[in-house]
């Protein structure tokens, strides 16, 4: 747990894993299925919140301020995200970061496995807030069931910033070992999806890309602690 913000973190321990569209159903740049490892992190146990945000930054850019401090915080682009961060680990002495593409759809599976949504192969609708269950609307952290590694929302509520620059292309050259993404590009990768995408876009293999200067009402992070 942070002493500053009270975030929560779990443990996930390393390990291989097929990354990519595993299922057959999915998007050209989630191929090829390749075998990545990634070594052992502590995620975010949620989105990071709007009361959260507040209490680094002393602002609140979140379109949605009315659903309360447990909200994920939203519109914010990349870059602001870095200041959190830099801000975060000045005040509380720890190495927090966004998590790499690889290692977030590790956890997403719940450590790897062969998961379609995060936390399950089936209807999404009790893990993920999604366009036909969302009202249209970001909801308060943790109220859909986790994966089988205790993390929630890692399917739907808001898109998720990581730290890799995006490229369609990337799957074909990826590294096995801990892949940092390609060292330039002109967006950043997004995962997740949101509360207005339908269930196809919330699979855990699923890859969005936005200019890190962008900010959307359907964009926000959880933060990696390196052990």
């Amino acid at each position: 747990k942070d002493p500053v913000t009270g975030m929560e973190f779990v443990f996930v321990k390393g390990g291989c894993f097929d990354m990519g569209d595993t299922f057959g159903d999915g998007a050209s740049d989630e191929e090829p299925v390749h075998e990545v490892c990634v070594s052992d992190f502590y995620m975010g146990k949620y989105e990071v919140t709007q009361g959260q945000w507040k209490a680094i930054m002393g602002n609140n850019p979140s379109y949605f301020k009315n659903c309360g401090d447990n909200c994920p915080v939203e519109n914010v682009s990349w870059y602001e995200v870095q200041e959190f961060i830099e801000r975060l680990n000045s005040k509380s002495g720890k190495k927090y970061r966004l998590p790499t593409e690889a290692e977030w759809e590790y956890a997403a599976r719940s450590g790897g496995k062969r998961e379609k949504y995060a936390g399950t192969n089936d209807n999404p609708d009790n893990y993920a807030w999604h366009d036909s269950n969302s009202g249209k609307k970001t909801h308060p952290v943790g109220q859909k069931r986790p994966n089988s590694l205790g993390l929630y929302d890692m399917s739907g509520n808001v898109w998720e910033w990581v730290s890799d620059w995006y490229d369609g292309n990337y799957y074909k050259n990826s590294p096995r070992n801990n892949p940092q993404g390609p060292s330039t590009g002109s967006a950043r990768v997004l995962r997740g999806g949101g509360w207005y995408n339908f269930p196809q876009v919330v699979r855990a293999a699923s890859r969005g890309r936005y200019n890190p200067s962008g900010r959307g009402n359907d964009v926000g992070f959880r933060l990696l602690r390196t052990p």
